[in-house]
């Protein structure tokens, strides 16, 4: 899959998708499939057209959601699913000032070359986001593409959406953010040196780099770590703000203790995948009681992880 940016023509026809895509759930997996098909049909290239950042977090970073994927990650799940090309375009003062109508011309006429469209039936574009399905139908007679828009995918009635998987995260409802995206909810990044307090108390843990400081879930998770060249690694995660050592106010860290296993991972890049929630984060006295919570955690982590082999 190649990665491109910016207004530069990229010299080959596209069929093209549009949206945020965080998270890649099964209603976008949905349209990649569908925007695939059409692509082979046609013998186009396919494309999928993003945003850095999520235009949400540029005009209120504030309100805007917790991200589920990073940019890395999404473009890591965009090529497992065969996506020829993941183009970005920078949101800033200049592109988000772009009219509807020069989205078309300078996006997916002159940059992408669409010669195919689809988006989401709730797709809007555009300063303003005064653009609509209308309007891209229209301006695709003169510029030589179709357009489609996909219906919404429920899942067992449920509108399947990055919303809705990160409400179940945030409750601690893993299996339901599990069959909204068609597989576990997980977190990449590269291993990092850490405090090694994990280590002093007799839980030595690999610390994962977080790349946002507002994950979309909180506690102590059952997990297994993949990566490493072999079978999947279990293990239990902490992500939080570790109230105990460092306050309630600390940046958020994800730090794994992998059962029965010792080894030098730091650099490597791994995956962790979010099985199930143990239990929310608490500040405790002293470190005494943090670690027989954390032996507590470990035989629960065990006795779960036991039940899904």
């Amino acid at each position: 899959m190649r990665i491109t940016h910016g207004f530069r023509p990229l010299g080959t026809a596209h069929a093209v998708t549009i949206g945020n895509f965080d998270g890649l759930h099964l209603g976008h997996q949905a349209m990649l499939a569908r925007l695939q098909a059409v692509a082979r049909a046609r013998g186009l290239s396919s494309c999928v057209l993003s945003f850095e950042p999520h235009p949400r977090e540029f005009f209120a970073p504030e309100q805007a959601p917790a991200r589920l994927s990073s940019l890395r990650e999404k473009a890591e799940c965009l090529q497992r699913l065969g996506v020829d090309r993941f183009h970005v375009f920078r949101f800033d003062r200049p592109f988000s000032s772009l009219s509807a109508e020069a989205f078309i011309e300078q996006v997916l006429g002159h940059t992408l070359q669409a010669r195919y469209v689809l988006v989401g039936d709730d797709f809007r574009y555009g300063a303003k986001r005064a653009g609509d399905f209308a309007l891209l139908q229209q301006a695709g007679a003169h510029l030589g593409f179709d357009a489609e828009h996909l219906p919404t995918v429920e899942i067992a009635g449920e509108r399947a959406s990055s919303t809705a998987v990160r409400q179940a995260l945030a409750a601690g409802e893993l299996h339901h953010a599990g069959c909204l995206l068609g597989r576990p909810y997980s977190i990449s990044g590269r291993v990092v040196h850490g405090d090694k307090l994990g280590r002093a108390i007799g839980f030595p843990t690999a610390n994962i780099q977080l790349r946002h400081n507002r994950p979309p879930l909180m506690g102590i998770y059952a997990v297994e770590l993949c990566g490493l060249n072999g079978a999947p690694l279990q293990g239990v995660a902490s992500l939080g703000r570790r109230p105990t050592v460092k306050g309630a106010d600390a940046v958020p860290v994800l730090e794994v203790h992998l059962f029965d296993f010792d080894a030098d991972i730091y650099g490597r890049r791994v995956r962790v995948d979010f099985l199930h929630k143990l239990r929310d984060e608490e500040r405790y006295p002293d470190l005494d009681s943090l670690v027989a919570q954390i032996r507590r955690d470990v035989e629960d982590a065990r006795q779960f992880l036991a039940k899904t082999r």
